[in-house]
């Protein structure tokens, strides 16, 4: 055979071992269940312009597309991915994980029980209430406008108006999905409409030139390079969008609501929706990520009340304190000049410095309670001004992926004269190191887990890991000072709390005061902050009880290892058995520390065999 002849043969075999590998791996089953994981990725963040403006894994290739467009908010959408998603747990079941590795089966079960999940949901597609006071779109689309759209040059300034411009179409598909749910009986509560219509009335209340987004775009501007005329340019383009689109969005969106608010009901609670029980069953399973009953969590949250309570009295004893009502007591406490920072430029310099000691402090001991050290560091930041209203007394920034930028525990200073010192230690465990700043870098350094894996919602593995964190803290001597220890005991009991409250509201029927009485009476909290929690409790069923359930599974978990595996329990190892595969659902997390406990007896009997 002729070498031309040779040549059209290997073209046409590789023409055809290229489509045969690239039909199966776009369309159909591909033969590597990690090809498989990448579309799964691919397609289901596609679908999600916002999630790929914020995790920014395409701009380093030149794909910048989706900085311009929205979310898809409609019915239809929602939809069209339940069918998508069941699609592709029958593809992902066809797979034999009993071959895989461990690391790979893990991987193949988070999916799964991801995508069952989902499916599991369907029956409960619309019974959120889209617009709601704590997370609506009402408030974080304009916030992700304002916090998550990069303007790094002026692309993405020109984005940032496309983006403003397109709030019509996605609140047009806002109203059509809450007008099917009041024919199918969801609606919010009145008080949840309200709330809302004040936030969107006083969110348009300014002019453009004025309005937050406007001032955000107009500073960022400046420090970009272009000429004034292209710099007028896009302000002007800005104010029209504001004007003649996003405005008028709002305006179409608050009559809805008006409307909705005119016959809405008082009733909260998962039980008001059409087959109310069934869906909080589901949604406390869905946080939760393992099966919880609605009994069982009041039960256990009553259970964690009345120890911790017992705690505090009895660090108060010791502090020749009152003890009767211990969250009365510590309510006190924090109101004491000596626990406050002044409200000041040197009081804000102050605690920022506090907490650079704090966290200072438990970085050097990391060695004693894990294998591998957190890659990069950790800085602390004040929470920028334009945010602090908005935002929490601290949260926590995970570091760039490119290693451009560290872990930022960012401190909201707008108030540091409510934010007592006691409380500072606990605050910076769960949310720094050794919490979230730990598990966050520790799993993305792994490189094992697919992409999706990383970006799953699993509450209760993420912030059970970060209560566990002040746990773990308070075991290891950093909370003997017995102030410190009532910060501790009175943030975990707001925890306990949540799991009475939650479920009190959507399984006993308790009203919104009711809920309200017993927050107050047991955490201590001011009756606006608990009004604040309860009603974020009642738009977000189940959510606020993953923290606790979480932190007790791996307190579980490791009593459990410490009991089977005696002398040779390793804290540091059942550590990295916890982390190493990155967040998982709690009902794997079981399954992943049993079978390191198996291992580590396995090679126990090979050691002295």
């Amino acid at each position: 055979m002729s070498r031309a002849r040779l040549a059209v043969w290997g073209a046409a075999l590789a023409a055809a071992l290229t489509v045969a590998f690239l039909v199966p791996t776009l369309f159909l089953k591909p033969y590597s269940v990690d090809h498989f994981y990448a579309r799964l990725f691919v397609q289901f963040a596609w679908r999600r312009p916002l999630l790929l403006s914020q995790l920014q894994i395409l701009e380093p290739l030149g794909l910048r597309s989706h900085n311009d467009d929205l979310n898809d908010l409609s019915v239809e959408f929602q939809s069209a991915e339940a069918d998508w998603v069941e699609r592709q747990l029958s593809i992902l079941r066809r797979y034999d994980r009993t071959a895989m590795q461990p690391a790979a089966r893990v991987s193949h079960e988070a999916i799964e029980w991801f995508l069952e999940d989902v499916a599991r949901g369907r029956p409960f597609m619309l019974h959120d209430y889209p617009l709601n006071q704590f997370s609506g779109a009402q408030s974080s689309l304009p916030e992700f406008m304002l916090t998550g759209h990069r303007i790094d040059d002026l692309r993405d300034a020109r984005d940032y108006v496309r983006r403003i411009g397109r709030f019509g179409t996605a609140f047009a598909q806002l109203r059509e999905g809450l007008a099917l749910r009041r024919e199918r009986g969801i609606v919010a509560p009145v008080f949840v409409l309200r709330l809302v219509l004040r936030e969107m009335r006083e969110f348009i209340a300014v002019e453009p030139l004025e309005h937050p987004l406007y001032l955000r775009f107009a500073a960022r501007l400046e420090q970009l390079d272009g000429s004034a005329e292209e710099h007028a340019r896009l302000l002007e383009s800005l104010r029209l969008a504001l004007a003649d689109d996003l405005y008028p969005a709002y305006r179409t969106l608050i009559t809805a609501v008006e409307d909705l608010a005119r016959t809405a009901g008082s009733g909260v609670g998962a039980w008001t929706l059409p087959d109310g029980e069934a869906y909080y069953d589901y949604a406390l399973d869905h946080h939760a990520t393992t099966d919880v009953s609605p009994q069982e969590v009041h039960r256990l949250g009553l259970v964690e009340v009345a120890r911790i309570e017992e705690e505090i009295r009895g660090v108060l004893r010791g502090l020749g304190r009152p003890a009767a009502k211990p969250a009365t007591e510590i309510g006190r406490l924090a109101l004491e000049p000596r626990f406050l920072y002044s409200n000041d430029p040197a009081g804000r310099r102050s605690m920022l410095d506090d907490y650079r000691e704090i966290i200072g402090e438990i970085e050097g001991r990391l060695g004693q309670l894990f294998e591998r050290q957190p890659p990069g560091g950790i800085e602390v930041e004040a929470v920028p001004l334009t945010e602090q209203l908005g935002s929490p007394a601290a949260y926590y920034r995970l570091p760039a992926a490119d290693g451009s930028r560290p872990g930022i525990f960012f401190v909201n200073l707008r108030e540091v004269d409510r934010m007592p010192r006691f409380a500072m230690r606990t605050l910076a465990y769960h949310e720094a190191i050794p919490g979230h700043h730990c598990q966050g870098t520790l799993a993305n350094s792994a490189g094992s887990a697919p992409l999706l894996r990383r970006i799953l919602p699993l509450t209760a593995f993420v912030e059970g890991w970060a209560l566990y964190a002040e746990t773990l803290a308070a075991e290891w001597g950093l909370l003997d000072d017995p102030y410190d220890r009532l910060g501790y005991l009175e943030a975990e009991l707001f925890r306990a709390a949540r799991l009475v409250v939650d479920t009190g509201i959507h399984h006993r029927r308790w009203d919104r005061r009711r809920a309200a009485d017993y927050m107050a009476a047991t955490t201590g909290m001011p009756r606006a902050e608990v009004l604040v929690e309860v009603e974020r409790q009642i738009v977000n069923p189940g959510q606020a009880c993953a923290y606790k359930i979480g932190q007790l599974e791996i307190l579980g978990l490791r009593e459990r290892a410490r009991r089977r595996l005696a002398e040779r329990f390793d804290l540091r190892r059942f550590h990295t058995a916890v982390l190493e595969h990155g967040a998982v659902p709690l009902a794997l997390l079981e399954r992943v520390v049993e079978s390191w406990i198996e291992g580590e007896l396995r090679e126990a009997e090979q050691s002295t065999g």
